[in-house]
């Protein structure tokens, strides 16, 4: 077996379910869970009632490179979303369907890093863990960039010295980010493309919440928008990856893409045929319907502004949490260590958060950057993420 394995950490989720194994929550408490990012609005009928229309489609291969329908519709979703020249992104070039952003993170590394010594992948921290583990089994080392409050949980880039830039093959931005929902600005990812020319890396930007946002006159700035506004038609050394798993309550559908580049977009898809992870044929159509309306996605964000609103007056007044910029997640300080907060919570309220250092590695120094922090994700009804309020609440006055 690949040697690199053990070098894989177990999921957080694995962390979570040792933590609280052995503990007995009060049984008259109906279990509210706040610790996985799986939205549970309902699914659009738009969609399910296209996968239901084509469910005989099974008897089908599908392709690697998806139908050109599908592919013209997620190029246009582009287009219109992130303002971009007509024809600069084009289904035949550059966009790629996927099946989610999980296994098109992983498999995308193993084509972008060439296996030479001393190989970097960055990636901030704390971190969605596909970034860590697809780097090392691409045989490289993650470089782990820590995103603190002072910096608005945005990475330092200044900090990192240029021997570090030297080794750098690709780099992972997450905007808006998981856990703190801070959004990368114009400024910082035209900083990042100066840098990924200078040092000659790949720049890959995870957006799959970059449609949960709570002002709909400014959604979240994304990479190729950027390369738009400063004349990157080409859109060199830059990826995108995007989902309906959050945008459209679809995760079970495992539909996304990647866009950009059509010089590793090439290469890429070559790859994918040898991979084997063509998306089935209705899985296509409904990914079309989605992609193709907006309306589902505003009453989506209007659920999640309902519940950031009650939740963040019932906690101010006891825990250090504010109103992230984008996604559905709060990252709070909590008043004791975040694991201990964790199991504490469960054992008393019956209520399930992620501690941030699960989400988080070690530094030079000693620090975890995720520590001391909780991820709550806002995914359940609004009726719930208030009661869920309520006991945390609860549970922070008997400390």
């Amino acid at each position: 077996m690949n040697t690199d394995l053990s070098l894989l950490q177990p999921y957080p989720f694995e962390k979570l379910a040792v933590l609280l194994g052995n503990l007995n929550p009060p049984k008259e408490l109906e279990h509210i869970s706040l610790g996985i990012g799986e939205p549970k609005h309902p699914a659009p009928s738009l969609v399910t009632d296209v996968l239901r229309q084509s469910v005989d489609l099974v008897a089908n291969y599908p392709t690697t490179k998806g139908s050109q329908e599908l592919r013209e519709a997620i190029a246009d979703w582009c287009t219109r979303r992130f303002r971009l020249q007509a024809a600069s992104l084009t289904a035949d070039n550059h966009v790629l369907p996927v099946m989610g952003t999980r296994e098109a993170i992983f498999a995308f590394t193993q084509c972008a890093v060439e296996r030479k010594p001393g190989a970097l992948v960055f990636s901030p921290d704390p971190f969605y863990q596909i970034y860590e583990g697809a780097a090392y089994l691409a045989g490289a080392e993650p470089y782990f960039m820590p995103t603190l409050e002072e910096n608005g949980f945005i990475p330092d880039y200044d900090a990192i010295p240029e021997a570090i830039w030297q080794r750098c093959e690709l780099l992972f931005v997450c905007s808006p980010n998981n856990p703190s929902g801070a959004v990368h600005s114009r400024e910082q990812l035209i900083k990042l493309i100066e840098l990924a020319d200078k040092y000659d890396f790949i720049l890959a930007s995870d957006e799959c919440y970059s449609e949960i946002y709570f002002d709909e006159a400014n959604p979240p700035v994304g990479l190729l928008e950027v390369c738009q506004q400063i004349g990157r038609h080409d859109y060199k050394n830059c990826v995108v990856f995007h989902s309906l798993s959050k945008r459209s309550n679809l995760p079970g559908l495992r539909s996304g893409f990647i866009a950009g580049d059509a010089a590793l977009m090439k290469p890429f898809l070559l790859y994918r045929t040898y991979h084997g992870c063509a998306m089935p044929i209705q899985v296509q159509k409904g990914s079309v319907a989605a992609w193709n309306d907006e309306a589902h996605v505003q009453q989506n964000r209007e659920q999640y502004r309902l519940k950031f609103a009650a939740v963040l007056e019932i906690l101010a007044p006891v825990m250090d949490v504010k109103m992230p910029d984008a996604s559905f997640y709060l990252w709070a300080k909590t008043p004791i260590d975040d694991d201990k907060f964790t199991a504490g919570l469960f054992e008393q309220q019956h209520l399930t958060v992620l501690p941030g250092r699960y989400l988080s590695r070690e530094t030079t120094d000693g620090l975890y950057p995720g520590s001391g922090y909780v991820r709550m994700a806002l995914v359940a009804t609004v009726e719930e993420c208030v009661e869920a309020a309520w006991r945390i609440r609860r549970y922070i006055e008997s400390l």
